[in-house]
């Protein structure tokens, strides 16, 4: 399929788990892949060529999206490697779980400036652009625990909700230019994050999905790639759960 053949998106955080599903699936659908990641140089390297060995245009750019200046930067090296993009996929992101009690100021800063402030941050650099083909499609990452909450992880879930509220209000904003917004929340999603995890917690998330299986970073990048698609173009403001009917 080429869904997405001339479009270029943009997707935070792709270096492994649900980022390099997204990049990896939209490539494959014809896209041109401009991507960011933070410290993983051998990660980022390793997938850059398996993009560009599908035939598309590809670049990743190591970039911090929670610092605003950084994000400026980027898109305009963007601008300058792509000359225009038609979709924003924010997706890294960061956890630091803990119980509110022992929970310090830092850990509850951090998570909220990476999660939730890069989306404002990468928003607001690709807004004019957006605004300039009349055009685009901008998709966040947040969570099924931004969604009901987790006891645990109030900072991520914090982060998670905001990203809703934030979504919504720039569907509002920019949906009279043709520039859609809207949100996917993950349930349990099995990456290399998860496989560390003890089987007998993984087994207890598993027992309370509705289809009795984690999901892959696949189920989530089919989704994005119906976002960036021209099938969409009257889907904006929208939480869009995919978590096997936990929340059901």
């Amino acid at each position: 399929m080429n869904l997405l053949k001339g479009k270029t998106v943009i997707v935070t955080g792709a270096s492994r788990g649900i980022g390099k599903g997204i990049a990896l699936t939209l490539a494959k659908n014809g896209a041109n892949i401009a991507f960011t990641y933070s410290k993983s140089i051998e990660a980022a390297n390793d997938l850059l060529k398996e993009i560009s060995n599908l035939g598309v245009k590809c670049k990743s750019y190591q970039s911090n999206a929670a610092n605003f200046e950084e994000s400026k930067t980027l898109v305009e090296n963007i601008l300058n490697d792509f000359e225009s993009f038609d979709v924003l996929i924010n997706n890294a992101g960061i956890t630091k779980d803990n119980l509110l009690m022992r929970m310090n100021e830092d850990d509850f800063d951090k998570v909220i400036e990476v999660n939730l402030k890069s989306v404002f941050n990468m928003v607001k650099a690709t807004q004019r652009t957006f605004l300039k083909n009349r055009s685009g499609s901008i998709i966040n990452i947040s969570s099924i625990v931004g969604v009901k909450g987790n006891a645990g992880q109030s900072n991520y879930a914090a982060s998670k909700a905001g990203i809703i509220g934030f979504s919504k209000s720039i569907a509002l904003e920019l949906g009279s230019r043709n520039i859609r917004s809207n949100v996917i929340a993950p349930g349990f999603i099995q990456t290399e994050m998860t496989d560390k995890l003890n089987q007998d917690v993984v087994n207890q998330w598993i027992s309370i999905i509705p289809l009795k299986r984690g999901g892959t970073p696949e189920d989530v990048a089919n989704l994005c790639l119906f976002l960036s698609s021209d099938l969409s173009t009257f889907i904006t403001g929208q939480v869009i759960n995919v978590d096997g009917g936990m929340l059901t």
